[in-house]
């Protein structure tokens, strides 16, 4: 027990820095390159934290927990949405832009609608899996269409940030690549402490997936989106949440069963699915249906965390 709590604390302390690195970076990068960040939060840093979800499911899809490797991206991206944007909202109001509203939220509910459709017969396998994947590029290509940021009247003070960006990229790049790497090594650390302490506590294999092996595998996109709303970079931080639902049941489960089929329990199917699909409706709701809209403040970051906390209270009574 002692030994897991060690690697929760240092995944933990790795996935801060990690993070702090990689908002930096990746902000900066876009900026040089004249992205938009949003465009960064849904390509470059979801990719860089959903690999804890690829690597986490593709180790327990080799080893026979298909169970673990669904449940894991299931409770991955309902924590994205009620456990991140409800903890970003509380340290901030995360203002959404109208366009992602309109463009980038409607693919991330219609892949995760067309998952729940592939998997309704209770096993998701090779050609479904290719058929996400090649999703997955084709939603990448939209990105690059989208990528460059709108014309901007000339200024000294913009000019001058891009020129600063521009003469250290590589510095930004390496600030990139090490936080990739700090969230992926401290990921791994706090999943395997947790999963450590869940299975000396006699948890099953489903609900670890759902629960202490999904909130691991979703700390670097917490540690990412909020550090993001920290220093003000809202498009990353709810670009990074959209595009790693999107990564998750497009290329989690695109390359996962192309290796080995996933099967599918009946209570994922009438259960955790729909609850997934539940928590993409709030946050539309919460962005649309109540003023001010375009906005999530404390009060629906408390309405979002209370969600989830309710979801992982009821897996374990």
């Amino acid at each position: 027990m002692f030994f897991g709590a060690t690697l929760v604390l240092a995944g933990l302390l790795l996935l801060y820095y990690g993070a702090e690195y990689l908002v930096t970076g990746s902000s900066r990068l876009a900026l040089s390159f004249g992205v938009r960040p949003l465009v960064v939060g849904l390509t470059v840093v979801a990719f860089a934290t959903s690999m804890p979800e690829l690597m986490v499911s593709l180790f327990a899809t080799t080893r026979g927990a298909s169970s673990m490797a669904a449940g894991n991206i299931i409770g991955s991206n309902i924590a994205n949405i009620g456990l991140i944007l409800g903890v970003a909202a509380l340290i901030t109001p995360v203002v959404v832009a109208r366009s992602t509203l309109v463009r980038e939220m409607p693919i991330m509910i219609v892949a995760s609608i067309v998952v729940y459709l592939v998997a309704l017969d209770g096993e998701i396998a090779f050609m479904n899996g290719l058929g996400l994947f090649l999703s997955l590029l084709g939603f990448l290509v939209y990105c690059i269409v989208t990528a460059r940021l709108p014309l901007i009247p000339e200024n000294g003070e913009v000019d001058k940030a891009i020129h600063t960006t521009e003469t250290r990229r590589g510095r930004n790049i390496a600030l990139v690549l090490v936080g990739m790497a700090g969230l992926g090594l401290g990921a791994e650390l706090m999943v395997r402490g947790a999963v450590m302490i869940a299975t000396l506590l006699g948890v099953s294999e489903l609900v670890i997936g759902l629960s202490i092996v999904a909130l691991g595998t979703s700390l670097p996109e917490l540690a990412a989106s909020v550090m993001s709303a920290w220093k003000g970079e809202m498009d990353i931080s709810v670009g990074n949440v959209i595009g790693s639902n999107i990564f998750n049941v497009l290329f989690v489960l695109g390359i996962c069963p192309m290796i080995s089929p996933i099967t599918i329990e009946p209570r994922v199917l009438s259960m955790d699915f729909p609850i997934m699909l539940a928590f993409c409706a709030l946050l539309i709701v919460l962005l649309t249906m109540i003023k001010p809209r375009l906005q999530l403040d404390r009060k629906r970051g408390v309405l979002l965390l209370g969600a989830y906390l309710l979801f992982v209270v009821s897996l374990f009574v």
